[in-house]
């Protein structure tokens, strides 16, 4: 995978760089382009994070309902089953409580209510959101639009999945308990605009795409400063995932410090954390993601192009 990623980030950073910005591309070939680019460029990010330096620093996870409830920090959480009808774990590693409730302050003295969409991931979490219908299909069909209505072999396919969903343990930093997925709600109790909703998965995903609304992006940026200014980055690739202390967080820094927070299982009860032996190991084997795209283009009234 290291040696494929010499080849993939040639340019990286421009394409990162034109990620944040937008730029008018109106055509729906301009929109395969984008795509196309933006997922290159996200599966090179996953490289380069699969080779960045992490010591895990045994911190334990904090629940954020508990937090913010203590703190009497008006927030929401998402109300949604996770995959296999699993609860959601909103939990976040205890350095960053403070980093997290002050953003929540932040927003509410702008008239914003942050909500919560995901955090904590389990492996099993982790390895079926690739694999749910509404994160699948939709990649499995706008990679075949990209295609031109080509099916694409296993390969290509799971570099576009890893881009949006983590492919190991190594590089989901939701399973570092460092990362969060936020919506925000305005004062109307009607979501904020940011082009679409939490895990839309299409061209618009990208945090700086420019087939969103001068509305929509406006307000993307103005929640990713306001969460920077609190000590989160921001993946570029997708408008709603924040991270702090792992190797997202100091890569897209270009710090050079070694991340503290790796890949672990944890216990509800304590919150203490357990690093995931073998974290480069594939949450999801080649076989499986055949067997899915077979599944899916087999659904009747459900193929994908």
């Amino acid at each position: 995978m290291l040696r494929a990623a010499r080849a993939l980030t040639d340019g990286y950073s421009a394409v990162i760089m034109s990620g944040m910005e937008r730029v008018p591309r109106p055509d729906d070939e301009a929109r395969r382009c984008y795509w196309g680019e933006q997922m290159d460029a996200a599966y090179a990010f996953m490289l380069q994070i699969l080779a960045y330096p992490v010591h895990e620093c045994g911190e334990p996870l904090v629940s954020l309902r508990d937090a913010s409830a203590s703190a009497g920090v008006d927030m929401r959480f998402s109300e949604e089953p996770h995959v296999l009808g699993l609860p959601r774990l909103f939990y976040l590693r205890e350095g960053l409580i403070p980093r997290f409730l002050a953003s929540a302050r932040e927003m509410s003295r702008r008239g914003w209510i942050l909500k919560v969409e995901d955090g904590f991931r389990t492996r099993l979490m982790q390895k079926h959101l690739a694999l749910r219908p509404e994160v699948f299909s939709v990649v499995l069909r706008t990679v075949m639009w990209e295609r031109g209505g080509a099916v694409p072999d296993v390969e290509f396919l799971s570099h576009r999945l890893a881009a949006v969903v983590a492919s190991c343990p190594r590089v989901g930093t939701h399973m570092s308990g460092s990362a969060i997925d936020i919506s925000v709600i305005a004062a109307d109790g009607c979501e904020v605009e940011r082009g679409g909703p939490y895990l839309t998965m299409s061209e618009v995903t990208p945090m700086g795409s420019p087939f969103v609304s001068e509305e929509a992006h406006a307000n993307r940026m103005e929640i990713t400063s306001l969460m920077a200014r609190q000590g989160f980055s921001t993946y570029p690739f997708e408008f709603w995932h924040y991270n702090g202390g792992d190797a997202f967080h100091e890569h897209l820094r270009a710090s050079g410090t070694t991340a503290r927070y790796g890949a672990v299982d944890f216990d509800p009860a304590t919150g203490r954390v357990i690093p995931i032996a073998n974290p480069e190991e594939p949450l999801n084997s080649a076989l499986e993601i055949q067997a899915r795209i077979e599944e899916v283009l087999a659904e009747p009234g459900r193929h994908p192009a």
